[in-house]
């Protein structure tokens, strides 16, 4: 996880140690509140930024409001309130346009962008979560930047997020970011309304306790939807899982470099580090099968490896994708719990078995791993 040395008030170049990071932008940043056109200036800077940061051996997701301020621009919808099936039109129409304009800004720094649009369902549901977190790993892995945003497109209110910053959070999450930056129309959280006599810039919280979310406001502003009470939300979200989290001020150029420099933030702290509070997650589960396994997969998985089929000499139980097993040594001894991304009638079919031989035995084309190394508490 990245050190995050205070210095004043100010926690100065903690970016730079980072090793995966989130940006989330608002819309107000990203489109003119006027004439519904990209900021493309903006844009640029900020695509300076995130080629910066890989430079330097972060990887970097950003997760992007503005397909529906970009889509109302082109179909001349303008800033009145959208019934649902508008704004998922214009969510389509802009979609499109905010695709391309990241591909754009990030081409010239040799950086390849893509595109990944999330659901409440893609996090809350165990198999889609997982298949999400191995996407992000392989785009990662290739050095490409994600840019997420909400599929406003078929997203209703039982499947939204209904905001960026709580989906920024949950992308941290998934992605196992050590942390996730909100570029906001304000420099971080204060004690009351920033224009109240007496309101306090509070450059660090430690604890979300109750009397920090009472300072929390609901209210979003221009084109945005978040006020500050979803942010603090995020913030709750996104320390649990050992990812620290700052609200900076997004409107400068170059928004990022500035919070390098010692821009005015919040920055909540995370006590676990991303990895710690995963597996602390993991280990917390009901198993609902076990697997027993051969000296050798107890001595890779020993090594940090995963845990492959051929390693597997029986399997336990009843369980789907995604759901917690127990990992049992050749004398039946418990070793942890891994989440397995197989079912159990897939898993007792390829157990002892190569990967290379997945796919002839299931007829389809399966992951390497039974149970990956990310996912395995022992």
């Amino acid at each position: 996880m990245a050190t995050l040395t205070l210095a004043g008030t100010k926690r100065v170049g903690a970016l730079a140690g980072a090793k995966r990071v989130v940006i989330k932008i608002g819309s107000a940043l990203l489109v003119d509140r006027d004439s519904g056109d990209l900021r493309v200036e903006w844009l640029t800077g900020l695509a300076e930024d995130v080629a910066a940061l890989k430079a330097a051996g972060t990887d970097v997701i950003v997760v992007s409001s503005g397909a529906i301020a970009l889509g109302r621009g082109a179909l001349s919808l303008g800033t009145d309130a959208l019934a649902l099936e508008e704004a998922q039109a214009a969510a389509a129409v802009g979609q499109i346009r905010l695709a391309r304009a990241y591909e754009e800004a990030l081409a010239p720094h040799d950086l390849i962008s893509a595109q990944l649009l999330l659901t409440l369902d893609d996090s809350s549901n165990r198999r889609r979560y997982l298949n999400t977190r191995a996407t992000f790993a392989a785009l990662l892995a290739r050095g490409v930047v994600p840019i997420v945003n909400e599929n406003d497109t078929i997203a209703t209110d039982e499947i939204r997020y209904g905001d960026n910053d709580r989906l920024a959070a949950n992308v941290a999450v998934m992605a196992g970011a050590d942390i996730c930056v909100l570029l906001s129309d304000i420099d971080g959280l204060y004690t009351a309304l920033p224009d109240t006599p007496g309101a306090r810039h509070l450059p660090l919280v430690k604890e979300i306790t109750p009397e920090i979310e009472a300072m929390a406001g609901d209210a979003g502003s221009g084109l945005s939807k978040g006020g500050m009470k979803t942010k603090i939300m995020a913030a709750r979200t996104a320390t649990a899982a050992g990812c620290a989290m700052v609200i900076t001020q997004g409107a400068v150029h170059r928004p990022l470099a500035a919070l390098q420099d010692g821009a005015s933030a919040t920055w909540f702290t995370a006590t676990l580090t991303p990895q710690q509070a995963r597996k602390a997650w993991i280990g917390a589960m009901k198993p609902k099968g076990g697997l027993r396994l051969d000296a050798g997969a107890v001595d890779a998985m020993g090594r940090g490896k995963s845990l492959l089929p051929a390693g597997v000499t029986a399997v336990d139980g009843r369980f789907g994708r995604g759901e917690p097993v127990r990992l049992e040594g050749p004398d039946g001894a418990a070793l942890g719990i891994g989440l397995s991304r197989y079912t159990s009638d897939e898993a007792q079919a390829i157990a002892g078995h190569r990967s290379s031989e997945i796919a002839p035995i299931l007829g389809y084309p399966g992951r390497a791993a039974l149970v990956h190394r990310d996912d395995m508490a022992l």
